[in-house]
């Protein structure tokens, strides 16, 4: 019988985040997969859990991911865990998930910290309705694309940034979203030094063109707004339209008029307009 993997949520800054059910799961598994076994060990030592540790990150994802679904094949149970976080979310795990899922190994989660979820949740954007982009893409062709994608994006958006790429990241999203588009950084999340700066696209740039930034942020950018509904019915629109062609102005100049004044478009008028004409 096939063993169980645990996806382990760990501390994002502060240990007293730890679950005691995270705590008995590490303690009960047969080995422990790890994104940095450095980090882990000092998580592992400050709750006296002692457990063997294997390596598990990008670079090494294919290899040890094959050996880690093989022992769990054999019986054995192992947890998963990030340096921090919830594993599988913007971090390898998901193709350890995506094996184990083809190999019918269960997996359980142990839910704890999130960045992306905290974040959100202190920010003051809508939480009704969001997408996770995590790290914008760096290469020049899929970073353009992906920023395009996020033009007409309507659900708040969340997106992790270091420090040194913050100041490009903000500069990209001002050229994409525009100036004036709101957003929350949010910093060091959980640790001594947490933040939440509720401002603008350029607020932001400004704020960091004087002093560096520092920590890891979780951007919260508001979503695009919806176009305001027209506050007339078509019909009084249309009478726009007939004031100025009652002017002496063309069908097509009315309906530009009318539109700029009525917040239809030129062509629903101009269609409108025609139809109206046919019928009378």
């Amino acid at each position: 019988m096939s063993g169980t993997l645990y996806l382990v949520a760990t501390p994002i800054g502060n240990l007293g985040d730890f679950s005691p059910r995270a705590v008995e799961t590490l303690q009960s598994v047969d080995f422990i997969a790890a994104e940095d076994t450095r980090v882990t060990v000092k998580l592992l030592n400050h709750f006296g859990i002692k457990k063997p540790l294997i390596s598990y990150f990008e670079h090494n994802r294919v290899q040890s991911g094959e050996k880690i679904v093989e022992r769990l094949k054999n019986g054995e149970n192992v947890a998963l865990v990030s340096d921090a976080g919830m594993p599988a979310i913007s971090d390898p795990g998901e193709d350890l998930v995506r094996l184990c899922a083809r190999e019918n190994i269960q997996v359980l989660t142990i839910p704890g910290p999130c960045a992306a979820v905290s974040a959100l949740a202190v920010s003051g954007q809508s939480t009704q309705r969001f997408t996770f982009e995590g790290f914008i893409c760096t290469a020049g062709k899929n970073r353009a694309a992906h920023l395009e994608s996020l033009k007409n994006e309507k659900r708040t958006m969340i997106i992790y940034e270091a420090p040194h790429k913050l100041m490009a990241t903000l500069t990209d999203l001002k050229e994409t979203l525009g100036g004036d588009r709101e957003l929350s950084l949010c910093r060091e999340i959980t640790k001594i030094h947490e933040e939440v700066i509720r401002t603008t696209i350029n607020g932001a740039l400004e704020l960091y063109s004087s002093i560096p930034p520092k920590g890891e942020y979780v951007l919260v950018v508001k979503g695009r707004e919806e176009a305001e509904e027209p506050e007339m019915t078509l019909e009084q629109a249309l009478s726009r339209v007939d004031f100025y062609r009652n002017e002496g102005k063309s069908l097509k100049q009315a309906a530009k008029l009318a539109s700029e004044d009525t917040g239809y478009s030129k062509n629903e008028l101009y269609n409108a307009a025609l139809e109206k004409d046919r019928q009378t």
